[in-house]
């Protein structure tokens, strides 16, 4: 059985996949930084602000991307961006417990 798209074809399941899983790292990285920053008291920038920015973009990615799982309708390698979709749900899940331990943090140094 071979897949009905080349392994470089970019398809629109591909590319939803992609941007929810940017958007979930990118969401797990503020969330990161925030929650450096909420560890001393040194620091430029404001701990409340990243951790609202990865609590807000996390669930975002993880949405986009159960939606493309959920739609999919092959398996991996299909180009139905399963893959992309379970890697950007997981990064998304991350992305939101470090904006809330972020928070969580930053409310009790406050």
């Amino acid at each position: 059985m071979s897949p009905d798209v080349g392994v470089y074809t970019l398809t629109p399941e591909r590319i939803a996949a992609s941007l929810a899983a940017v958007v979930a790292l990118i969401g797990a990285i503020i969330g990161g930084l925030a929650l450096a920053r909420s560890a001393g008291s040194a620091g430029v920038g404001n701990r409340r602000r990243g951790a609202i920015a990865a609590l807000v973009m996390g669930p975002i990615g993880l949405v986009i991307g159960g939606v493309v799982v959920a739609t999919a309708d092959g398996g991996l390698g299909t180009g139905n961006g399963l893959g992309g979709g379970i890697v950007a749900m997981m990064v998304g899940l991350i992305g939101m417990a470090l904006g809330g331990l972020a928070l969580a943090r930053s409310r009790r140094t406050a």
